[in-house]
């Protein structure tokens, strides 16, 4: 019998799942082969994410990540989070850097959220346990260890979620041929009620 469609659960042959069959590697139930899965994806992760960090670390890009005084102060930010509640996106130069709100969220991700799914999901490991042993202790043991996992995860993904939504609405063409290419075209500065006026005039 071949599993329902829906998204969020299926049933197959009288079992439940929380997850379709048909969207899960491997397709059916096979705690093992999914374990073995799991950290073979974690690899695409974990080395693409040391080779980030590294590049941010040494080639000048923690400079753009890292938040001015005048941006940490509350009004600043939000200030910030009232725009992007409205769908206002910066305009000329200010499009160019980093706000307040991706600098915060991108510093939570590559220093905090990465590293502690990492270690997180090592110290689940019982071959790194054996070498190991003190990782586990550092988490409190497998159990709290998986939670913080799970949570990072969440984070993770409501993280790309949000960053998915926000190219959608800032543009896509634009924000992903600057991803590409590097070539990025704000949109121009507003002009003023004031100016318009003087010009009209």
């Amino acid at each position: 019998m071949l599993p329902g469609l829906g998204i969020f659960g299926a049933s197959v042959n009288g079992r439940g799942y929380a997850v379709n069959p048909l969207f899960t590697i491997p397709s059916h139930y096979d705690l093992a082969g999914s374990r073995e899965w799991h950290f073979a994806f974690a690899w695409l992760l974990v080395v693409p994410g040391i080779l980030y960090l590294a590049w941010t670390l040494f080639a000048g890009h923690r400079r753009d990540l890292a938040p001015t005084r005048d941006e940490l102060r509350p009004r600043h930010i939000w200030h910030d989070i009232t725009q992007h509640a409205r769908l206002r996106f910066p305009t000329g130069d200010a499009a160019k850097r980093y706000n307040i709100l991706q600098k915060i969220s991108y510093v939570v991700v590559i220093f905090i959220l990465l590293p502690l799914m990492i270690l997180t999901g090592l110290s689940m490991s019982p071959g790194v346990d054996a070498a190991w042993p003190w990782l586990l202790d550092l988490f409190g043991g497998r159990q709290s260890a998986r939670s913080i996992h799970f949570m990072c995860a969440m984070g993770l993904t409501l993280f790309i979620l949000i960053h998915l939504v926000e190219v959608i609405l800032a543009g896509p063409i634009n924000e992903i041929r600057s991803m590409l290419s590097g070539w990025y075209r704000p949109a121009p500065d507003p002009v003023p009620d004031n100016q318009i006026a003087e010009e009209t005039a």
